[in-house]
Parts: C-alpha cells; sequence; structure tokens
C-alpha cells in the first residue's frame, strides 16, 4: 500500500484509472458481497473463509507479473471474489466464536485486538514495502503473494463455532428476505447499516486519497513507508482501546466523536497544503480505528447468530456501492481541478451523509 500509487504511476495509470480500478474491485465485491456472505452463512464460515484465501493468493500472483490497466483489472476482480468469501464471515465467526465461549460481551475487545494486530502488521509491512521498493517499486508485490498465501494454512486451522440455525428454505428468495429486514423490515438495523456503511466509505476513500497527498506535501519517497506505518499503527492503538473508550462516552458521543473527526479532517486537508496536514491525517486515521471496531460491534449486537455473515455482507455491500459510484468521480475531480478540490468535494458529500445517518442512527438508538 505505501507505493501503490507510484507502481500504478509507473505503469502509465493517471489517477482515474487507479480509481476506477478500485472501483472495479468494489463493483465485484459489491456484487457478490451478499450471495457470499449468504453461502458462509449456510455451508461454514471456515469453508467460505478458506475459499477466499486461495483467491487472495491467486490475485497477487498475477498483479505480481501484470503491467497494464485490463490485467490490473483481471487481478482485482479476482481478489474482490475472495475478499467477499472472507468479508463478513469473519466477523460472523469471531462473534459466534464467542458466543458459544459465552464471551459476546468482549466481542469489541477482540475484534479490537484482531484490528490493531492487523493494522500493526501493517505498519511494519509498510516500512519493509518501502524499503523493497527502492530497487524496485514490483518487488513488494512478489512479497505480497506470499504474505497471502500464508492466509491459507491460517484457514484451514480455523474451528468452525456452533451456531443455532433457522429451519428455512435456501435460495434467492431467501436472501431477498434477509436483505429486505436489513434495508426495510427493521428499522434499528436499516439506520444502523446505512450509518456505519457512510463511515466505512469514509475511511476508505481517505485510503486513495492518502498517497496523493504524501506527493502534494513533497514527502520523499523514502519516507512513505515510514508515513504508512505510522498511520496504520494509530489506527491499531484506538481500536485496541476503542471498547475503552466508548464504555467512558457512551454509543451517541462515540459516534459523533468519530463523525465529526472524519468529515473535519476532510476539509482541512483540502486546504492544508503543508507537511503539517500529516498530522490531520493522523487524526483521520486514530478516528477510523475507533469507528471500524464499534460499528462492527452495533450491528452484531442486534443480528440473529444464522444470518449474521449476510447482515454484515449487506453493510460492506453499501459500501463498495457508494465507493463505487463516488470513487471515480474523485479520481476525477483530483485530475482535472486539483486534489484540494477533490478532498474538498469528498468531505462535503461524505459529512451530508454522515450526519444524516448518524441522526437517525442515534434516534433510533440502534446500537442496543
Amino acid at each position: 500500500m505505501p507505493i501503490i500509487v507510484l507502481f500504478y504511476h509507473s505503469n502509465g495509470l493517471s489517477m482515474q484509472d487507479i480509481f476506477t480500478l478500485q472501483a472495479v474491485y468494489s463493483f465485484t465485491l459489491m456484487m457478490l458481497e451478499i450471495p457470499t456472505g449468504y453461502f458462509a452463512d449456510l455451508a461454514g464460515r471456515r469453508t467460505s473463509i478458506l475459499a477466499g484465501s486461495v483467491l487472495g493468493f491467486g490475485g497477487y500472483l498475477i498483479y505480481a507479473f501484470s503491467s497494464g490497466f485490463w490485467e490490473f483489472a483481471v487481478a482485482e476482480t479476482i481478489l474482490g471474489v475472495g475478499m467477499s468469501l472472507v468479508s463478513g464471515a469473519d466477523s460472523a465467526m469471531l462473534y459466534d466464536s464467542l458466543m458459544s465461549a459465552k464471551k459476546s460481551e468482549s466481542y469489541t475487545r477482540y475484534e479490537g485486538r484482531i484490528t490493531s494486530i492487523g493494522n500493526f502488521a501493517e505498519a511494519a509491512a509498510g516500512i519493509l514495502g518501502g524499503l523493497l521498493a527502492v530497487s524496485s517499486l514490483r518487488t513488494p508485490y512478489y512479497f505480497q503473494a506470499g504474505v497471502a498465501f500464508l492466509a491459507v494454512p491460517a484457514a484451514i486451522m480455523l474451528v468452525e463455532p456452533p451456531i443455532k440455525r433457522a429451519v428455512r428454505k435456501p435460495g434467492f428468495g431467501d436472501i431477498f428476505r434477509i436483505v429486505k429486514k436489513v434495508l426495510h423490515g427493521d428499522k434499528r438495523l436499516t439506520y444502523n447499516t446505512l450509518f456505519s456503511a457512510v463511515t466505512g466509505a469514509s475511511t476508505l476513500t481517505m485510503a486513495w486519497f492518502a498517497q496523493p497527498y504524501f506527493i502534494e506535501v513533497g514527502l520523499p519517497v523514502t519516507a512513505f513507508g515510514i508515513s504508512w506505518a505510522i498511520l496504520n499503527l494509530s489506527v491499531g492503538l484506538t481500536a485496541i482501546t476503542a471498547w475503552k473508550i466508548e464504555m467512558k462516552l457512551g454509543p451517541p458521543r462515540t459516534v459523533m466523536l468519530f463523525t465529526s473527526v472524519l468529515t473535519a479532517s476532510y476539509i482541512v486537508l483540502s486546504f492544508m497544503h503543508s507537511i503539517v496536514g500529516l498530522g490531520v491525517l493522523l487524526l483521520f486515521y486514530l478516528a477510523r480505528g475507533l469507528a471500524t471496531v464499534t460499528l462492527r460491534n452495533y450491528i452484531n449486537l442486534i443480528t440473529e447468530s444464522d444470518i449474521r455473515a449476510t447482515v454484515l455482507s449487506v453493510r460492506n455491500f453499501i459500501i463498495r456501492l457508494i465507493f463505487v459510484l463516488l470513487g471515480p468521480l474523485f479520481g476525477w475531480i483530483t485530475d482535472h481541478y486539483g486534489l484540494s478540490n477533490g478532498l474538498l468535494s469528498a468531505g462535503i458529500i461524505f459529512g451530508s451523509l454522515g450526519g444524516f445517518t448518524m441522526f437517525l442512527f442515534i434516534r433510533y438508538k440502534t446500537y442496543q
């Protein structure tokens, strides 16, 4: 990730191409999120995660030996299929494992640990990736394929938790029933999911603005890896302490806190063109760590076990839908009117959507 924009540029891609590639990935995820989440609920979360891990390895292997937009698009599609099989199934498996051990109240703490470990690992990988890129921008991709392969034996070692399954007839009608419940049948679940999705889309978009901002403020390429590492360490730090922050502030004030920081960061960065702006970016990533963990917990609290992966996948579907619709637009604005206007447009849009859905989230007490 620390050198991915530079890698794309070295292969002749523009910012619009980059955002379009990520839209391809997001579109693939969007189309498959709900069916694969349903598959995980039906066939087992371990089976789904294992299949996704194999495809993830395959996608990065293709990436390592590709050099053009369409080859990258194929790799992104395969990665999208793989991630759709893992997304939702992993958090559902964790929550149900804790339920079977009578520890479901500790979900935020464990999800925080997982998120922080992942971000600490990404921080270390960011430094290593930056160093590897000194010899060649392609070298990190060879290592990435190797790291992705490690998910395969890890998935094999997972233990499927016992869950209470409702008696129902599998099929598209059942999928439609669950989706309808999430989006229209249960107000708490609907507003919870919408707010969570808008927040997730906001943090996802900033990940693709970060490196252009590094370039904008004149950060040396050799510092990209270290800067990326610091940002991910900040996510890990707030993720691991998110349960304490939420216990102290309570859900309403917690969501108001991170929503305000996320929106304000976009706006401030659009006007700040100096190295000082990296401090604002750091605040954004601190808020991201808090949001990621707490929002997953809020959905799990009001969702039945036998449809948990499907419901989480609906949330991820909406995140990707938002990115598919807005990502290429932000890329186009950045290419034609500059990074400042790209950030400002994202801040206005996400601020409006986030504020409205947050109001509904709090008003209907969707967190309990």
